[in-house]
């Protein structure tokens, strides 16, 4: 261990938007000094250390620098740099970049949302060439990287030791029981790779909230106040989580005209990629990851807002009477499907998980990944210690949902979770994730699926054989369906 020199700083902070501003003032509230660097891009980046320094990070214990070679110098060695830079290309580069001023046994963490496969590539290059690199998923939004977020690092194990005391300083707190929202991923890209499916379960949670919200205002003409009441009230329960909180805030919220500014947003939403490459990874894992996938499709079908406007009048839609239902019945529905199909989110994210950790040999600890996502990130929730305390337990479940908490969650949630997406298909409304969310726990409880004759079709058009219910499993058979006469003739396949 090299020994501590007073005229070096702690670590090192490469990318001074939002998110490196803050973790640079977080990092600096805990007692660590930091160095920043910033490119200088003449008129597209230019004075951004400077503004920063003389700033935010005035009379702090930060150096500002716009020369990289001069940065990597004033940090203390074995040199820690997080890098908070655009995904993709631009990490490449500057790797590149740092490569000549760095020493063997050097620690680079990329804190922005790359590729866990870029990550796997990047982690292995450093390695290669002496030094150490830590792919770290970053969750909270600008306000947790300033006051606290869940990180979840990944890559050259012998890191850890080194970056726990500053990673776990700058992380959230679990409420709970006080344990910092920061632990050990595992080797390669799982930090990343983890991340990417948090991000995908934010995706389904904020759509499902979306469809809660759609259905309380298009079939029981809620107002933005009653709704937010509602929310409220959900957040108190076993709803309580960061995005239900915000939901009633943004319903709340008045422009400065004094309106209601939820009603003059336009209804086509963006999406910057991880929540497709959940998608993506879990159709290569062979995982089911339908409701994520369905919020995603749903995004994009929801940014094709001039053609949804040119469909619109060709298939006109009614609206229910505001006396039709029985609201509080309803919005105990609607609840009933919310809660049910967040459960069934977070058991796919967590199967897929799973399935990469057994593939991909990373030995991922389930329960220490939930316990983690109980503070600072965005889909903080408050039955994440259910879940963590269902991978714990001595007979740990196949399935999430066959976990006996969740198992009696879901039985009490079903009759609500049917009626409302029923009602809501009579009434022309869209629940894409509800109904998503349902069919899935349908197929995963049934003992027998329409799959007989999906391999059938493919062993009759292309050779692909089937297994037969009456063999054990692992013998393939081929038929032949065209023979003549009535009669077939079929061969076993020993895999």
């Amino acid at each position: 261990m090299t020994a501590k020199d007073s005229s070096k700083t702690d670590i090192g902070l490469i990318g001074l938007a939002v998110m490196g501003e803050n973790l640079a003032l977080n990092m600096e509230s805990k007692g660590w000094k930091v160095s920043v660097y910033n490119r200088t891009v003449p008129g597209v980046e230019e004075g951004v250390v400077e503004r920063f320094i003389n700033g935010r990070g005035k009379n702090k214990s930060i150096e500002g620098y716009t020369d990289i070679a001069e940065f990597t110098a004033s940090i203390q060695r074995p040199r820690k740099i997080m890098m908070m830079v655009r995904a993709g290309e631009a990490v490449d580069q500057l790797m590149e970049q740092l490569f000549p001023h760095m020493d063997a046994g050097d620690i680079l963490i990329d804190g922005g949302n790359s590729n866990y496969e870029d990550t796997n590539r990047r982690v292995a290059l450093a390695e290669q060439k002496g030094f150490r690199f830590v792919g770290a998923g970053v969750s909270g939004g600008e306000e947790g990287a300033l006051h606290g977020a869940s990180i979840m690092p990944g890559g050259s194990a012998t890191a850890w030791a080194e970056l726990t005391p500053i990673l776990q300083s700058i992380a959230a707190v679990a409420e709970e029981d006080g344990t910092p929202c920061c632990n050990w991923i595992g080797p390669a890209g799982s930090g990343h790779f983890v991340k990417m499916i948090h991000n995908g379960i934010e995706y389904g949670d904020m759509q499902i909230i979306a469809e809660a919200y759609w259905l309380m205002k298009q079939l029981l003409h809620l107002d933005n106040e009653e709704m937010a009441d509602i929310f409220d009230e959900w957040n108190e329960g076993k709803l309580h989580s960061y995005l239900i909180e915000i939901t009633s805030h943004i319903l709340r919220h008045k422009d400065a005209s004094g309106h209601y500014l939820i009603d003059y947003i336009l209804d086509a939403a963006g999406q910057k990629g991880t929540g497709k490459w959940s998608v993506i990874n879990a159709m290569e894992l062979g995982t089911p990851l339908e409701l994520i996938a369905t919020a995603v499709f749903e995004r994009c079908l929801s940014s094709q807002k001039e053609l949804r406007m040119v469909a619109a009048p060709n298939f006109p839609h009614t609206t229910p009477a505001s006396t039709a239902y029985n609201k509080e019945v309803m919005i105990h529905a609607v609840r009933a499907a919310l809660y049910a199909s967040k459960l069934v989110s977070y058991a796919q994210g967590f199967s897929t998980l799973e399935q990469a950790s057994r593939q991909f040999n990373w030995n991922l600890n389930l329960s220490s990944i939930a316990r983690l996502w109980r503070g600072g990130c965005i889909i903080r929730s408050a039955f994440l210690n259910n879940i963590s305390a269902a991978f714990e337990a001595a007979d740990q479940p196949q399935h999430l949902l066959l976990a006996p908490y969740f198992k009696e969650e879901i039985k009490q949630l079903i009759p609500g979770w049917k009626m409302i997406i029923t009602t809501a298909l009579q009434e022309e409304i869209s629940v894409p994730a509800f109904s998503s969310a349902l069919n899935y726990f349908y197929s995963l409880t049934s003992p027998n699926l329409p799959a007989n004759l999906l391999q059938a079709q493919r062993d009759y058009f292309g050779a692909h054989t089937f297994e037969r219910t009456d063999q054990p499993r692992g013998i393939f058979f081929h038929e032949n369906w065209t023979g003549h006469g009535g009669k077939t003739k079929s061969g076993s396949y020993n895999v």
